[in-house]
């Protein structure tokens, strides 16, 4: 039975470190990861998702899926039962690392239909509308944040960091750490 490993970041921006480090601390045997290219939508269905359709491809019956959160799979409400429904078709185990998620048997099915269990199906919906609040939530904070420096002349960087040259004068300075403003 091989442990297949799904990571993905929504922009070329972002690194899958965080990704990394929970799945080391899992102790997964012999990996075989599946990383999506930087910047793959995560408008894009799951399902749909080059990576995601390779492991799917690639997995035989008993295969546990690995991921470090929910949302690095999926985005939404809508895309979780989907998902789950192809996984309990192939006879593939999932196992979430970290998050809301990582203490629910989200594979559960009813003794005699097979289907999830509705207590499942509750927990799960319950749970994604919670993520998506908090994700929303957080854009429409940042963006608010954005607004706000942007009427005060600021373009947005953080203080702590400071804009581009404050950082390049303090990698100029031996010694001093880069992540802080000299003081005044």
């Amino acid at each position: 039975m091989a442990n297949l490993v799904y990571k993905r970041v929504s922009t070329d921006q972002q690194s899958t470190a965080r990704q990394n480090l929970v799945l080391d601390e899992a102790g997964i045997e012999d990996p075989i990861v599946f990383e999506e290219d930087g910047g793959t939508s995560s408008r894009l269905h799951p399902l749909q998702r080059p990576k995601f359709r390779e492991l799917l491809t690639y997995a035989r019956p008993g295969d546990t899926v690995h991921i470090s959160e929910m949302f690095r799979l999926v985005r939404g409400t809508g895309h979780i039962l989907d998902v789950l429904d192809v996984l309990h078709r192939d006879r593939l185990a999932l196992r979430i690392h970290d998050g809301a998620f990582s203490a629910m048997a989200l594979t559960a099915r009813h003794p005699r239909t097979g289907e999830l269990l509705s207590t499942v199906k509750f927990m799960v919906r319950t749970l994604a509308a919670a993520g998506e609040l908090q994700r929303d939530l957080r854009r429409e904070l940042t963006y608010d944040g954005l607004r706000a420096a942007e009427t005060k002349g600021s373009k947005g960087t953080s203080p702590r960091l400071g804009g581009r040259e404050d950082r390049r004068r303090a990698r100029r300075v031996p010694g001093r750490p880069v992540h802080r403003r000299p003081r005044p």
